[in-house]
């Protein structure tokens, strides 16, 4: 096995210190949050939180301790990793509506001023889902496909800056397709459906790339391992977005009961 990821052992701390926080940081604010405005409006949905618990986990425990640190050698733990920072977490955080409990919990003024700027134009522009599938699946094909994947086993900023595009890019695709959180650039069904579905398959095909191609210095049996992972653990996570997206779309265009009022004699 070719070991890659010396050039960061020594300073592994302060890259799982620079991923992890942020992460422990959204968990407070999340809980702090919810006991204020729990004060003043009906309850925050517990699933939410538990959404928003397992989710925070799952990034930190991707990008800090035990699996972070095998996943500078190892190629499977990587994949394990990539899979829970930029597929599972997303999708639970996303799930946990944070956007909406901020919304909820500040006064009307800045409350005011964060919807203004989600009405923005950047804000819609990223939030599309084909410049999210681009960003997330194009970022992938670029990581796994060029040197980059090398590099940043060499130099801690760029494994750094991976790592935040990998949840970033996740998380900006899940919420440009399924609609938790306030939205105001909102894209049809249709449309939607469509980015997923080739989004999903682009990804399918990079992993059995991977499987045929491995990366620079990665062997071959981590390799197929780690693409095996890759495409069956992201079947899974897509198949859970599929579920959602199919049921908010069925919830939208369910026909109402007409209402019949009652008759006496």
């Amino acid at each position: 096995m070719v070991h890659h990821g010396h050039h960061l052992e020594d300073l592994a701390i302060l890259p799982q210190v620079l991923l992890g926080l942020p992460f422990i940081l959204l968990l407070v604010l999340y809980m702090a949050a919810i006991v204020k405005t729990n004060q003043t409006h009906k309850p925050w949905p517990i699933h939410r939180t538990v959404f928003l618990c397992i989710g925070t986990t799952l990034a930190v425990i991707s990008v800090a301790g035990p699996l972070a640190e095998r996943a500078l050698m190892d190629f499977r733990a990587h994949m394990a990793a990539h899979l829970f920072l930029g597929m599972l977490a997303p999708l639970l955080i996303v799930l946990a509506a944070p956007m909406t409990l901020m919304l909820r919990t500040l006064d009307i003024s800045k409350a005011r001023r964060i919807t203004k700027l989600l009405k923005s134009r950047p804000i819609g522009w990223i939030t599309n889902p084909i410049t999210a599938a681009i960003l997330n699946i194009g970022g992938l094909w670029l990581l796994y496909t060029t040197s980059l994947y090398s590099l940043m086993h060499e130099f801690m900023w760029l494994h750094v800056l991976v790592h935040v595009h990998i949840f970033l890019a996740g998380y900006l695709f899940t919420v440009s397709l399924i609609y938790i959180d306030p939205i105001h650039h909102r894209n049809s069904y249709l449309n939607r459906a469509i980015v997923l579905i080739l989004s999903l398959a682009w990804h399918s095909i990079l992993a059995k790339y991977l499987y045929a191609h491995p990366p620079v210095s990665v062997p071959t049996d981590e390799a197929q391992t780690g693409a095996m992972l890759m495409y069956y653990g992201g079947d899974l996570v897509d198949a859970a977005i599929i579920f959602i997206l199919c049921w908010q779309w069925y919830k939208a265009t369910k026909p109402r009961a007409a209402y019949t009022p009652s008759t006496h004699a």
